[in-house]
């Protein structure tokens, strides 16, 4: 990378999860961010204090009018890791401003504000980004491209589970109040590794469950989808499954070809069956950074895996996969789940067109 510029970004946001993004940026190379913003003061002393950033702002139109425009330090991109209310205000601030956005999940709130902020990051000719990662996970992505090679022909049924009892509301306790849990907060990721490994979806169905009674939203979901190509897949998503040996954070997955079959088992164990009874069996565990701790090593891991990812797109000139016409699809899915759960029926999702 020797003469290369160094890529110049912002974070915003200095949240819990935030901080795995800051230590992923700080291990890559050719890249820095050079600014922090953050309505609370302490929380923004405290990223200070971690990572040695000496700008700082708890304002963000006063943190581009510093660090972009005629004569200004510069900036080429921001890192929006704020919850989704804010993203209604910050995606057109950045976009005005003409820096690059990367911006968490659940993306914009609704499909109509999704496509609003598209729409408005195009015509500014900036690049939107979201922050997916779940398809980033060394296991994960491991299946998908064996799949994506053929390995095991022509899919036909697929399954992506995620059940855990992890306590998810201690960390994030505003988990325990929103009224919209499981689908959209977890189940966003399972039903972007579905679209990942099997492409659109024509239609899907939904059941949901609260279990823990001290939470408001759903804690249990299971959808069952009907891709362009012919596949089923079932996602299932639990955050109130009690086991001896959780997996968490582990996203299980099946796949069945008209070749063979893959089997994504816990403990990052892949199997490829062949058509002829034979089983590969590949040690997909991840490969965490220094600054990983269990159980969290798959989504530290895949933060780092996607950050580096969106480095390389943004050398090259091009998309990464989850740029924000895709994420329109799968932030669809969640919807129409939603809609199924209360209708108790199949439903069509929405799609991206201009």
């Amino acid at each position: 990378m020797a003469g290369e510029r160094i890529v110049k970004g912002a974070l915003i946001g200095c949240g819990f999860f935030a901080e795995n993004q800051m230590r992923a940026w700080q291990e890559l190379e050719g890249v820095s961010i050079v600014a922090l913003c953050d309505r609370d003061p302490r929380r923004l002393a405290h990223f200070q204090a971690l990572f040695g950033i000496e700008d700082t702002f708890t304002d963000a139109e006063t943190m581009f009018a510093a660090l972009t425009g005629s004569g200004n330090r510069g900036l080429d991109f921001v890192d929006i890791a704020t919850t989704t209310q804010a993203h209604a205000a910050l995606v057109p601030l950045a976009a005005r401003h003409g820096v690059d956005i990367i911006c968490q999940k659940p993306f914009a709130g609704s499909l109509a504000m999704a496509r609003r902020l598209i729409v408005q990051c195009a015509e500014n000719g900036v690049s939107l980004s979201i922050h997916e990662n779940f398809r980033w996970q060394r296991a994960v992505r491991q299946t998908i491209e064996v799949l994506r090679a053929g390995r095991i022909g022509r899919p036909f049924f697929g399954r992506i589970s995620y059940r855990s009892g992890f306590d998810v509301y201690k960390a994030q306790p505003y988990l325990a109040r929103v009224e919209r849990f499981i689908i959209e907060d977890l189940g966003i990721h399972v039903l972007d590794i579905a679209r990942a490994l099997f492409g659109e979806v024509e239609r899907l169905s939904c059941e949901t469950a609260r279990v823990n009674p001290g939470i408001n939203g759903e804690d249990v979901a299971t959808l069952m989808l009907h891709h362009d190509d012919g596949v089923t897949a079932v996602v299932d998503c639990s955050y109130a499954t009690r086991l001896a040996d959780d997996p968490f954070p582990q996203s299980l997955i099946e796949i069945d070809g008209d070749n063979g079959s893959l089997r994504l088992r816990q403990d990052f164990e892949l199997e490829i069956h062949g058509a002829e009874g034979g089983c590969d069996r590949r040690d997909v565990r991840p490969e965490p950074p220094a600054w990983s701790e269990a159980p969290w090593w798959p989504i530290q891991e895949s933060v780092l895996a996607f950050q580096a990812d969106w480095l390389e797109a943004r050398r090259h000139g091009r998309a990464v996969e989850t740029h924000g016409e895709d994420n329109f699809n799968t932030l669809a899915l969640v919807e129409a789940a939603y809609r199924a759960a209360a209708a108790h029926q199949s439903v069509v999702p929405a799609r991206w067109s201009r």
